[in-house]
């Protein structure tokens, strides 16, 4: 047998380290075909590294691995392996590990990952379907039967955990809340919220509204990071604990398309549609409602754990636990101040100023006495001059207006609404390779007294965007003149809304 086939099948061992210093022994096949004969020494080393490996993945580390002396004669061992940080009892020979080159690594779109968790979160829905069907139309309930479907997105005493480990404030990140005999009332005390004063309060009767629990939990910010691709905007979330046979909060609807997820136990849900035209798709949430406002609700149904329910934006809505078991559930919500509307308050300004810079007839003067026919005064006026002086006012401004439709810049105005978008959003969740690849663990950093891992990016280094949305490229004014421009990109928000120093961009260059 060539030596050079041996020496690599008994270096399999050696080559591949991963962080906890523990090796893959999937590739143990490669020593038994390869002629070296195995011992009972072998089968106990593999054995033993078997029970270690914890990470499948094919990263590897800079660190030392200590090893015994192994006879590559007979492939028998000299003494046993000990792993790093154990008593060292024998005289050991340290292998240093190989770095393993890094390959192009297929990495999965942004977009396809929140299609992946949106179809997951409405499952036995199809999207399309929902889209279709539902998506600012309509509620819809989805009854699973599955207590355990949303188990893994927060518990009770997961919210116990991040009371006691982290520094919560009322008001701020949580409250307190009741709903007695058509009374809604928040009592919040001053400061921090000890998870004894939020048990204590929770247990006279008082809801617990979590308002942004993706800072603490890393479930719910893996939804709402990962739904911001789906929705193009941004995602949160808020999480509703109410205590048995209680309701915390009136009857109102929301800004917001909301997901509903049941967590823990049951709650009763009663969802009426829009009473009018100006209360459908709301950009505004609603004052607190009586029960003298409402009629029969449109839907009445108890949600259990693991069922979903999704209602548009302007669905009035009120909930209540039932008398013998309390309610946890968590709301996604998107695309408020993401409608047209808004697409145009940032369009409309702009092409404005690019009308008045090129057409004249917007810059001329308005009619000498047009006060004195134009008006809410004059509105129902009879008089037959007036009427005709309304009529051709009202022509011109239509006639400026559709010139301004023209100048509408659809483009810069979406960028803006990016930009925004960039501004908002949650950061993104990187994984181990993309850690590396980015200044948040990979770079320069300090080893054996000097800097190590200078990365230079050059004009042929590749480049691969973080996020689908995570950057736009800006005009800086509207204006005919030559345009200010420029790439986007903040990297100041965060999970709780304080600046993160994250890189936006993965590099490739040793691709």
């Amino acid at each position: 047998m060539d030596d050079n086939v041996k020496e690599n099948a008994l270096s399999v061992l050696e080559s591949w380290i991963l962080s906890n210093n523990s090796v893959i022994l999937d590739n143990f096949h490669e020593i038994q075909t390869s002629g070296i004969e195995i011992t009972e020494e072998w089968k106990k080393l593999y054995e033993f590294w078997l029970s270690l490996k914890q990470d499948l993945s094919n990263s590897c580390i800079d660190d030392e691995i200590e090893i015994v002396k192994i006879n590559h004669d007979n492939g028998s061992l000299n003494e046993k392996i000990i792993p790093s940080g154990l008593k060292r009892k024998r005289k050991l020979l340290r292998f240093p590990t190989r770095k393993k080159k890094p390959t192009h690594t297929k990495y999965e779109d942004s977009r396809e990952k929140a299609s992946h968790i949106f179809s997951w979160m409405i499952s036995s829905v199809d999207v399309k379907q929902f889209m279709d069907e539902y998506w600012e139309k309509d509620f819809l309930h989805v009854k699973r039967n599955n207590s355990q479907y949303y188990k893994k997105v927060l518990s009770t005493v997961e919210i116990d955990r991040i009371l006691r480990k982290n520094y919560i404030m009322f008001t701020k990140n949580i409250d307190i809340t009741t709903y007695i005999n058509g009374v809604r009332k928040t009592h919040n005390p001053e400061g921090r919220a000890y998870a004894s004063t939020v048990w204590d309060l929770y247990s006279t009767g008082a809801s617990v509204r979590f308002l942004n629990p993706q800072t603490y939990s890393n479930p719910v910010w893996k939804i709402c990071e990962g739904l911001q691709d789906a929705f193009g905007c941004f995602v949160g979330a808020n999480v509703y604990l109410t205590p048995p046979g209680t309701q915390g909060f009136a009857p109102h609807y929301d800004d917001i398309e909301a997901f509903v997820l049941q967590l823990e136990g049951k709650k009763r849900w009663r969802v009426y549609r829009p009473r009018s035209q100006a209360e459908e798709c709301a950009l505004v949430s609603s004052p607190n409602l009586s029960e003298e406002d409402l009629e029969e609700p449109d839907l009445d149904v108890v949600l259990e754990a693991g069922d979903l329910l999704y209602f548009p934006r302007g669905f009035i809505h009120q909930a209540n636990a039932l008398p013998d078991v309390h309610s946890l559930h968590i709301t996604v919500s998107s695309f408020q101040n993401n409608s047209w509307a808004n697409f145009l308050e940032q369009a409309v300004p702009a092409a404005l100023k690019i009308a008045t810079s090129e057409n004249p007839e917007f810059r001329r003067g308005l009619p000498l006495d047009y006060l004195s026919y134009m008006g809410l005064v004059h509105s129902d006026n009879n008089d037959i001059q007036k009427m005709d002086l309304r009529k051709l006012f009202r022509e011109k401004a239509r006639f400026l207006m559709d010139f301004l439709a023209d100048m509408l810049p659809l483009d810069s105005a979406a960028d803006q609404m990016g930009k925004k978008l960039i501004h908002d959003a949650l950061p993104p969740i990187l994984s181990h390779d993309e850690r590396v690849r980015t200044i948040y663990n990979g770079g320069e950093h300090w080893e054996d007294n000097d800097v190590v891992n200078r990365v230079e990016i050059t004009p042929d280094t590749k480049i691969r965007f973080l996020k689908a949305n995570i950057a736009r490229f800006l005009v800086y004014n509207y204006t005919p003149a030559p345009c200010q421009k420029g790439m986007s990109a903040v990297p100041q928000n965060s999970r709780s809304g304080v600046p993160l120093a994250q890189s936006l961009l993965t590099t490739n260059s040793f691709v």
